[in-house]
């Protein structure tokens, strides 16, 4: 079996494949002051939970936009799995082409929407990815990766509202009854839902503008389900989408 990891900045999410399908995923915080001996003990329960053993895990996978808790994670594969870890990164195979200025400012997470989005739908393609910020990302008709947008998460918008503002409480973020707030929380929450629906469906509409063909509008991460109920551009939700490309990747350089 092979364990895929995608490490957030947020939140960590796992899969655990069987060829090319996906049998498990769970999600976890991640933690930056945590030790790898106690991250190893958090992934063999939530493993046994699933009813896989240590010991059928045959490969991993990781693509990471933490650094500091990436070195523990290669540990953890090669101690608690005994395998040594593919890290998503420069010189790894991944079949598209980056036409960034610099390679090597696109996220590993991004490069793994990329090609998951790309082998799943075709292309052309623009994949939202609702995390800690949402990106945007371009996928032409031959698969290059052509770009896209870095804009501040809802959560973290959210966030940073509330600690920055006295009078205003931290919200739970869901789709209030109607647009007009008859309260502050179900005001703040119309902001946040419609807002950021928003401002995800002109940046979209945008990009088709500087891209050849008709793309499909693809969503993943967190926020995606809910967004897609509001949303005019998106087409489809992946919830697992870089967890498929992480697979994917990972066939590529076997």
């Amino acid at each position: 079996m092979l364990l895929a990891i995608d490490i957030g900045n947020t939140n960590t999410v796992a899969g655990v494949f069987d060829g090319s399908d996906l049998k498990h995923k769970f999600r976890y915080v991640t933690n930056n002051m945590e030790t790898a001996d106690e991250t190893s003990l958090k992934i063999s329960s939530l493993l046994r939970e699933c009813g896989v053993e240590r010991k059928e895990v045959e490969h991993v996978i990781i693509c990471s936009v933490v650094p500091t808790v990436t070195s523990g994670y290669i540990d953890i594969a090669r101690r608690t799995f005994g395998v040594v870890a593919l890290v998503v990164g420069p010189g790894i195979k991944t079949g598209i082409s980056i036409l960034y200025e610099n390679p090597r400012e696109v996220g590993a997470d991004r490069i793994a929407n990329a090609v998951g989005g790309f082998v799943r739908h075709g292309g052309p393609l623009i994949i939202v990815d609702l995390g800690t910020a949402i990106t945007f990302d371009a996928v032409s008709a031959k698969g290059e990766y052509m770009g896209g947008v870095i804009a501040p998460g809802i959560e973290t918008s959210m966030l940073s509202l509330f600690k920055k503002a006295a009078q205003l409480p931290q919200v739970r973020l869901e789709k209030p009854q109607k647009v007009i707030g008859k309260n502050t929380i179900a005001s703040m929450q119309s902001g946040a839902v419609y807002g950021f629906a928003g401002m995800v469906d002109t940046i979209v509409k945008k990009m088709k503008l500087e891209m050849e063909g008709v793309p499909k509008v693809i969503a993943t991460g967190g926020q995606s389900e809910w967004l897609n109920e509001v949303s005019e551009t998106i087409e489809k939700v992946e919830p697992d989408l870089t967890l498929f490309g992480l697979a994917e990747i990972f066939k590529r350089n076997g």
